[in-house]
């Protein structure tokens, strides 16, 4: 049984409102992408913790009143061991410390989830990773191959720096890796699920199966209070039985 648990609802988009009934909010279709895509997934439960989106660093929703980066630690990790504790949650995943690529709604997933699962005495914590090694090795395939459109725009001669501390981290420290290669089609029908977020004619999804397979075909995790080193296949390793 999967629960998803999503902080906040979106509003501060910053495109997609060009996709919008009159009179429809973004926070309103935000949450009905988010139910589509966990459908497609088989999400079981989703719940809101009901904070406002906080932007990005630097923008005035960043610090605003009510914004999840601004919300106090302890009372938004109470709102989610409350759903750890209705689940009897055996693992929990979160965002690494810097949310993947420095999103401070990441970054605060990553604080309020490690206090949540000290709440609610969850046992196993996993941190959601970006592997740039992987992504690395996967991008200078590409070059090799001749393919010169590359996601963002990105130049051939400016692949991403492997020792940049504020995107993903490195695979010496990722202990588990998960193959979800038979189930790209439907990761890629969930995030096409997000349309106000993402493009059908997005680089990503526009990309051909065998490419998108391969790039988004693994989940990367860092277990919390293990030693580093690739080892588990599954966040369901850590599990022991209930008392």
């Amino acid at each position: 049984r999967v629960v998803l648990v999503v902080a906040t609802r979106g509003e501060h988009a910053g495109f997609g409102h060009d996709m919008l009934e009159p009179g429809e909010l973004m926070s309103e279709r935000r949450v009905q992408e988010t139910q589509r895509a966990a459908e497609i997934l088989g999400v079981s439960r989703v719940e809101f913790l009901d904070y406002l989106d906080s932007g990005m660093m630097g923008t005035p929703e960043n610090d605003a009143n009510g914004s999840f980066w601004t919300a106090d630690t302890d009372e938004a990790a109470q709102r989610l061991a409350k759903i750890l504790d209705e689940e009897l949650a055996d693992v929990l995943t979160i965002y690494d410390d810097h949310g993947g690529y420095g999103h401070p709604d990441h970054i605060q997933v990553h604080r309020v989830g490690a206090r949540a699962a000290e709440l609610a005495d969850t046992p196993v914590v996993y941190e959601s990773t970006i592997n740039r090694d992987h992504i690395r090795r996967v991008l200078e395939q590409a070059i090799a191959s001749g393919n010169s459109e590359l996601p963002g725009g990105l130049d051939p001669d400016d692949l991403p720096d492997p020792d940049d501390t504020t995107f993903g981290s490195p695979e010496s420290i990722i202990t588990t890796v998960v193959d979800v290669r038979d189930f790209v089609d439907r990761k890629r029908a969930a995030m096409a699920a997000h349309a106000s977020q993402i493009s059908d004619q997005s680089f990503f999804l526009q990309m051909p199966t065998d490419a998108f397979r391969e790039s988004f075909g693994y989940e990367w995790f860092i277990r919390r209070g293990i030693e580093p080193g690739l080892r588990e296949t599954s966040v369901f390793e850590g599990i022991s039985p209930r008392p």
